[in-house]
């Protein structure tokens, strides 16, 4: 009889093991499975850099040259978004100071059919350019549609920083690079 009870005293671990074991692994299987779907599948696309709210936009003093006064506007892109093609000018410019309107309107100057690519890792900038005659009013605040080539990319971008503006007002075209 000993022997009796000693072999079902092991089987019964064994029993209890193995079924510790399974629940176990259904557990980790489970859980894994759980991460797998919290992460997006590959066929799942990033949001447009494009997008208003998915970019940066900053206004800082370039390179004069003769006759006119420069401000860059760089737009960039954080980690996480879609890279997106950019052409041409922006359009629906609107310059304010402290949130002010200035009612100056801004034309366009240089080749409206290049393309660029926009998104984390490739910043883009446009030109300000705004003539030299002393006449500047301050401004802080820029307002903007982009377009791809396509055409427009809806809604307002907006860029902040100081810089002047004033009758004759033109915006570049959009390029490659900070």
């Amino acid at each position: 009889m000993p022997t009796s009870r000693n072999t079902a005293t092991v089987i019964t671990a064994t029993a209890i093991t193995a079924t510790a074991t399974v629940i176990a692994l259904t557990g980790a299987a489970l859980a894994g499975a759980g991460t797998a779907q919290a992460v997006p599948s590959g066929d799942v696309t990033a949001p447009s850099a494009c997008r208003p709210a998915n970019h940066l936009a900053k206004i800082t003093r370039d390179r004069p040259d003769s006759g006119h006064v420069h401000f860059r506007v760089t737009l960039t892109a954080p980690k996480g978004y879609a890279t997106c093609r950019l052409a041409g000018s922006p359009t629906d410019m609107a310059f304010a100071q402290h949130g002010t309107p200035l009612g100056i309107t801004a034309g366009r100057y240089g080749d409206q059919s290049t393309s660029v690519t926009f998104g984390p890792g490739h910043p883009v900038h446009f030109d300000i350019r705004v003539p030299a005659d002393g006449l500047g009013t301050p401004a802080d605040e820029a307002s903007f549609t982009l377009r791809a080539p396509g055409g427009e990319i809806p809604g307002t971008s907006v860029a902040e920083g100081p810089f002047e503006v004033t009758a004759g007002t033109a915006v570049g075209p959009i390029r490659p690079g900070a």
